[in-house]
């Protein structure tokens, strides 16, 4: 808030006469409200991102190990229920993905392989998946599990 002359009173006894005045600044508060829309924006967009990296939702089994945090240059694999299987939010076949798996340990032999089964999804299809990285000279693997309550 700031206080002051009245704009134009030249002297004492104009001011005595009209007053001071008080008007509150904004500029300051719409600074604080533009940083605090930007730091939500992307808090919620890093967090939205840790969720959804495989691009479908899965009911995960529950466990109790220790916890594996993705990498960039890791693969993460979905399967549904269903059995239908997604990379990075893309729907893929069994060919696609051995294809997928031959880039990643052309890229880096280090390359990890995440696997987000959903809890009904036949476990023949997880070893699939598994033995397709297997082949594939990927030796990294983990399967995702919700923490045990």
């Amino acid at each position: 808030m700031a206080i002051g002359k009245v704009p134009g009173a030249s002297n004492e006894s104009e001011l005595d006469e009209e007053g001071i005045f008080a008007e509150i600044n904004i500029t300051p508060l719409t600074d604080i409200f533009l940083v605090l829309l930007i730091i939500f924006m992307v808090t919620s967009s890093v967090i939205a991102d840790a969720g959804a990296r495989s691009g479908l939702r899965v009911n995960l089994p529950k466990g109790a190990t220790k916890e594996v945090t993705p990498g960039q240059k890791d693969v993460t694999v979905a399967i549904g229920a269903d059995g239908k299987m997604m990379v990075d939010g893309k729907a893929v076949d069994g060919a696609e993905l051995a294809r997928l798996f031959q880039v990643a340990k052309a890229k880096d032999a280090g390359t990890q392989i995440i696997v987000h089964a959903d809890e009904s999804t036949a476990h023949g299809r997880v070893v699939q998946v598994m033995e397709l990285a297997k082949t594939a000279g990927l030796h990294r693997l983990a399967i995702s599990t919700r923490k045990a309550r």
